[in-house]
Order: C-alpha cells, then sequence, then structure tokens
C-alpha cells in the first residue's frame, strides 16, 4: 500500500458521483496556521491521508502518524496516532488524523506518515504568531 497524499485540511467531505464513483471534497488545504493566542497553546489540525491499495495486496494496514518537530526521526516527538484499516484491493482509503499538539514556540513541526514499514511521507506545518484583531489606527500627516 502507499500513502497518494497527506495534507492539512480545514473541511473533508465524501460525495457520490455517476459511475459509481466517489469524490472526495477537500477544502481548506493549508501548511501553516496562526496560533489562536500567543505560545505556549495547543492546536490540533486535522490531517486527512489518502491511501491506495494495489489490487495484489491484501487490503490490511496499518498507518501511523508521527508529528515532530523537525524532518529527523530523531526530532522532538509531539504526538503519535496507529490505526489500522482495511481497504478493498485495487481501491483507495482515507484517513482523518487530528493531532493534539503543545507547542512552546512559533515553529515548523511536521507529521510524519507511513502504512505499516513503508517510506516516511512528510507533511510541514508552520506555527504562526496570533493574527491581529484590532483595527490598526489611521495615520495622517
Amino acid at each position: 500500500m502507499q500513502i497518494i497524499s497527506a495534507l492539512f485540511v480545514e473541511n473533508f467531505a465524501l460525495r457520490q458521483a455517476p459511475g459509481p464513483s466517489t469524490r472526495i471534497d477537500l477544502t481548506g488545504a493549508f501548511f501553516s496556521m496562526a496560533a489562536p493566542r500567543p505560545v505556549p497553546v495547543t492546536i490540533d489540525p486535522h490531517l486527512v491521508v489518502l491511501v491506495y491499495c494495489p489490487a495484489n495486496e491484501s487490503g490490511n494496514g496499518v498507518l501511523e502518524v508521527v508529528f515532530r518537530g523537525g524532518i529527523d526521526a530523531d526530532s522532538q516527538l509531539l504526538a503519535r496516532n496507529v490505526s489500522p484499516f482495511t481497504v478493498e484491493p485495487g481501491k483507495f482509503t482515507y484517513r482523518l488524523v487530528r493531532g493534539e499538539l503543545e507547542l512552546t514556540d512559533y515553529s515548523q513541526i511536521f507529521a510524519h506518515c507511513r502504512v505499516g514499514t513503508g517510506d516516511w511521507h512528510l507533511v510541514p506545518l508552520t506555527l504562526l504568531p496570533p493574527a491581529s484583531t484590532a483595527a490598526e489606527p489611521n495615520q495622517t500627516d
């Protein structure tokens, strides 16, 4: 099995199309986000992972997602999720993973994703300082 795509998203929906065929509507895909308040802060981004199973495989797999503070395997561990799944051979499946991440600084983190003991697929996410909600005063000369 292999990961086809992995993205942080705001919304995810499935719908039927003629065929029968399934469509996946992903909205608000993002690679950065403003912190809801100053650090330290806990964020819970949603990661959708799409997995394909070739027709000649069993259809049983395990998705592992490890959120780390860097790209290396020895980078700081922030959270880990392991979930078994079944997919019909020759088809696709998806997994939604919600990370609950406690961050102490504005930085880039990475979701390290893999099926079984396969290769890691990395998805970056940058935590930005909170967005200013106060209107800037008008300056006149």
